[in-house]
């Protein structure tokens, strides 16, 4: 007999009804649940292993191998199952009432099965017209029921054919949403199509599925979609190109095939594809490398576009002839200055006239300096002058909450610059260079976040002769997204002019917050010890520190300070994974400010649980959602979650209600912790920040000094003295790889 058949038959089946899933890994599959057998009793068996796509109140059959667990006895380990139809009415209740079928809940469920009992499955397959007999089904959830069971029907064959590469239900459910009957032969012939097309999914899930439908390793279409993907990682890293000879190595290492094989297939890709008329898939540049010696970088081409553009743009906006704000070209600066103090109350510093100036006569220009250097009434002063000429100003920055702020400082209008261009659904914006916006000066606020792709488009939506002011601190974190934007325009021998603040106003050193940041900011170590918003809690252990981090913002913050720990307490984590990484402590913050109650409903999906009063944040960029999309970083609270509708809707930072289907989840995250990254341009009154010897790669003096400059009022920090000197030490050596301020600066770069 082979191994392979004596294995089979040591396999023990199992069936059963899948009531609960207590933890499921989307990165590995891996999941943990309590199934009903049947036998009676109400005992629940624990069932582990290879369940992804399984949805609570299904019918299963499991094959596998039973095994005891030291701590949580008898369990059964799944090497694969199928779902079976239940049959019995409390099995069909169960399965109906589950959330499967979008419009059916509990209560629903329970009056179909009075009416039809074991033939309701049948009915809803064969005559789901009949299911208006049931009390209050209307025509119109009745149609909703058959439509929705259907599609159901449909994802559930995509799932029977993804099962074999451990594909999660909420990306089958994508691909039948991007591509509905004709999901299985992309999914067979053209595998890699899903790592660009489906969001969620990777080249290396695609690549798993090419493999599985027998795709070689070493096709063409393997190592040209292994290529891009690399390069799609490094945007990811924040650089808009790689040099050539990384690229190559990345992706030998990737795709584990020969260098020669990769050089052919990159040479292949920056070209167009004559038989089909495609354009180039990456466009070859010679750039000025870090040592000044030219080096060969490899863009995709919406980053090659965006950087030529960006560039072109500005420079447009410089040398424009245009004005649109002629009367600050011979103001007299000295009445001008005196009848704005009298207006504000406050006298200009040197370096804030100087600044105030440049915005209101130069077409472009930047404005940076750190906490407590006065940016903001510099900005409240600029937006003075310009609306007593009768300028018309436009105000905007990258997240909801910094517009907030940008609104209250100048006492007028201010949106995200998402909202501002009317992005729409595909990332078109409905303002650009044709349709221009009206304004006579712009001013974003929190530029150190903008992205290669963001300031692009507003840059081009600008009209000639109208100013553009960035304003930020650019010793802050660089942006998510791909370039450097804030520190490419502020380049030595660049052509934007710039101000850097860098008084410390009295009111401001008062304050050990702003204080520490600026000893931060010089690789001094902060004062932790005699004052009265700024601490360190020391705990050398990280799983310790962790857990402290919860107990200080959850309990102790709240207790001495009176402050809300949902609202006004935000945890700042250096790196998502760890003991102390934002990751775990969402689940430890959740558990101690929103625990589980009978009366509150909630969510399981994924490993993660959503409840009514949850903080969450959106971690991509969907276009689709929202009046003008919801974007990666927005921050919300869950306020209504309904099982029947399989719903639930946020209330973001911007005061708009988002309805998020429940198969649309894994674009949401527990807020709670956010890592420092995904806090910029956001200000909290109070932050917490675990510094620990767990975070080691992650300790840079930037980080540290962005997580600080997030508090209004009051800064914890939670952790090793050890990590904290650490942090304030290391300054970053990661440049990303940009050729804007080389651009900027007039430089000519050579196709290769």
């Amino acid at each position: 007999m082979s191994n392979q058949a004596s294995a089979a038959r040591t396999l023990a089946v199992l069936e059963g009804v899948l009531e609960r899933i207590t933890f499921a890994s989307e990165e590995t599959g891996y999941t943990v649940a309590r199934v009903d057998t049947g036998r009676g009793g109400g005992d629940l068996l624990t069932v582990v292993g290879a369940l992804l796509g399984a949805q609570a109140g299904e019918s299963l059959r499991m094959e596998g191998r039973w095994g005891s667990h030291p701590q949580y006895g008898k369990q059964f380990h799944v090497e694969n199952y199928t779902t079976i139809l239940p049959a019995t009415i409390q099995g069909i209740r169960r399965y109906l009432g589950s959330g499967l079928v979008k419009g059916i809940g509990p209560v629903f469920a329970d009056r179909i099965t009075q009416h039809f009992g074991l033939d309701t499955l049948d009915i809803i397959e064969q005559d789901p017209k009949r299911l208006i007999e049931v009390p209050g089904l209307g025509p119109k959830r009745t149609k909703k029921i058959a439509d929705a069971w259907e599609e159901q029907k449909a994802i559930k064959e995509v799932m029977v054919f993804l099962q074999s590469v451990e594909v999660s239900t909420s990306i089958a459910v994508r691909i039948y949403k991007k591509y509905g009957d004709a999901s299985i032969g992309v999914v067979k012939n053209q595998p890699y199509r899903l790592a660009s097309d489906v969001w969620g999914i990777g080249f290396l899930t695609a690549d798993r599925i090419a493999q599985a439908v027998g795709i070689p390793h070493d096709s063409p279409e393997r190592v040209k979609a292994g290529l891009q993907y690399a390069l799609s990682q490094s945007t990811d890293q924040g650089h808009c190109f790689l040099p050539e000879e990384r690229l190559i190595t990345d992706a030998v290492k990737l795709l584990q095939v020969d260098t020669g094989l990769v050089i052919e297939c990159l040479a292949a890709l920056a070209e167009p594809d004559e038989e089909s008329g495609e354009e180039p898939g990456v466009v070859r540049e010679r750039v000025p490398g870090e040592d000044g010696q030219p080096v060969t970088a490899v863009y995709l081409v919406p980053f090659h576009r965006a950087e030529l553009s960006l560039s072109a743009q500005i420079q447009r906006l410089l040398r424009t002839g245009e004005d649109r704000m002629p009367a600050f070209r011979d103001v007299v600066w000295d009445k001008a200055l005196a009848w704005l103090a009298q207006r504000t109350g406050a006298t200009l510093a040197p370096e804030q006239e100087e600044a105030v100036r440049l915005a209101l006569t130069q077409k472009v220009a930047v404005l940076t300096g750190g906490p407590g250097c006065g940016k903001s009434f510099t900005v409240r002063s600029v937006v003075e002058l310009a609306r007593a000429k009768k300028a018309k100003v436009l105000l905007a920055a990258p997240t909801g909450r910094a517009a907030k702020r940008l609104a209250e400082l100048t006492g007028a209008e201010a949106s995200t610059v998402h909202r501002l261009l009317e992005l729409k659904p595909g990332g078109d914006a409905a303002y650009d260079k044709d349709r221009p916006l009206d304004a006579d000066l712009v001013v974003v606020d929190e530029a150190s976040m903008l992205d290669l792709l963001l300031a692009n488009k507003l840059v081009k939506a600008v009209p000639p002769g109208a100013h553009l002011l960035f304003v930020g601190d650019v010793d802050q974190l660089p942006s998510v997204g791909a370039g450097e934007v804030l520190r490419d325009l502020l380049a030595e021998g660049g052509p934007v002019p710039a101000v850097r603040l860098t008084q410390v106003f009295r009111q401001a050193q008062e304050s050990g917050v702003v204080m520490n940041a600026h000893r931060i900011n010089a690789g001094t170590p902060p004062l932790t010890q005699g004052l009265k918003d700024f601490f360190l809690f020391v705990e050398e252990d990280t799983e310790e520190a962790g857990r402290l981090t919860v107990d200080v913002a959850a309990r102790r913050i709240p207790a001495k300070f009176g402050l809300d720990p949902r609202r006004d307490v935000q945890v700042l984590a250096p790196m998502h994974r760890g003991p102390a990484g934002a990751g775990t402590l969402n689940g430890l913050l959740q558990q101690a400010i929103t625990p589980g109650r009978p009366e509150l409903p909630e969510k399981r999906f994924g490993g993660r649980v959503f409840r009514v009063g949850d903080k969450v944040t959106q971690i991509r960029n969907n276009y689709e959602k929202g009046a003008n999309g919801v974007f990666n970083g927005t921050v919300g609270v869950v306020t209504s979650l309904d099982a029947d509708e399989q719903r639930l809707t946020v209330l973001t930072d911007e005061d708009e209600e988002v309805p998020y289907d429940f198969d649309e989840l894994d674009e949401l995250a527990h807020a709670y912790a956010v890592t420092i990254h995904r806090s910029q341009g956001s200000e909290y009154p109070c932050v917490v920040i675990p510094v620990t010897t767990g975070a080691w790669m992650m300790l840079q003096r930037n980080l540290l000094y962005t997580a600080v400059t997030r508090a209004k009022r009051l800064v914890v920090l939670v952790g090793s003295r050890k990590a904290l000197g650490q942090a304030v030490r290391t300054v970053s050596a990661g440049k990303r790889y940009t050729a804007l301020d080389f651009r900027l600066s007039g430089g000519n770069l050579q196709r290769v």
